[in-house]
């Protein structure tokens, strides 16, 4: 199994899929950040190996529609806050506009894009949505254990795009790896 210690991550664009699927509050204030704070090691270890961070992650379920209630905009202010860093917030998971964000990164930034089950083609485990989520990165890091059993887009589908592909550190103590 390959893992994030394989990689040089320098000017590299590192997709990663993790499980933000955080309770929140009838405010949307984050009742329980402990997803968050779970995979921290994984994303700061890219960060600090400058690599470029496209975080992706799915909230609640959208049933295919966008749900402004579940929004990924909550967390990129947590994540913001337990980084300490810039968190730019794409209003959408493909599309040009995402695209050119994520193209337009440096080294030790990050973005989050928005919640992948907007889109009905995520659970569907669509190979074209595969695609165009994979074209965001160069790298793919699986950190959401609690959804790889999924066979989701952002899951099982996108792999098929990428030669290199890791595990993350949750992940991997997950599975009593190390």
């Amino acid at each position: 199994m390959q893992t994030i210690h394989n990689y040089d991550f320098s000017g590299k664009k590192a997709l990663i899929r993790v499980d933000f699927n955080v309770p929140l509050d009838e405010h949307q204030n984050i009742t329980d950040d402990s997803r968050i704070r779970a995979v921290l090691p994984t994303l700061q270890y890219i960060l600090d190996h400058r690599g470029r961070l496209v975080i992706m992650s799915h909230m609640g379920r959208p049933k295919g529609k966008r749900v402004e209630e579940l929004s990924l905009a909550p967390v990129a202010k947590r994540l913001e806050r337990l980084l300490e860093q810039e968190v730019t917030m794409a209003s959408d998971c493909i599309g040009k506009e995402t695209q050119d964000k994520v193209n337009s990164m440096e080294e030790g930034q990050l973005i989050l894009l928005e919640n992948l089950r907007f889109h009905p083609e995520e659970e569907k485990n669509d190979h074209e949505f595969a695609r165009q989520l994979a074209a965001m990165g160069d790298v793919y890091i699986n950190d959401a254990f609690a959804v790889s059993h999924r066979a989701h887009a952002s899951v099982d589908a996108i792999v098929d795009n990428f030669s290199e592909k890791a595990a993350g550190f949750l992940l991997l103590k997950e599975l009593k790896y190390f």
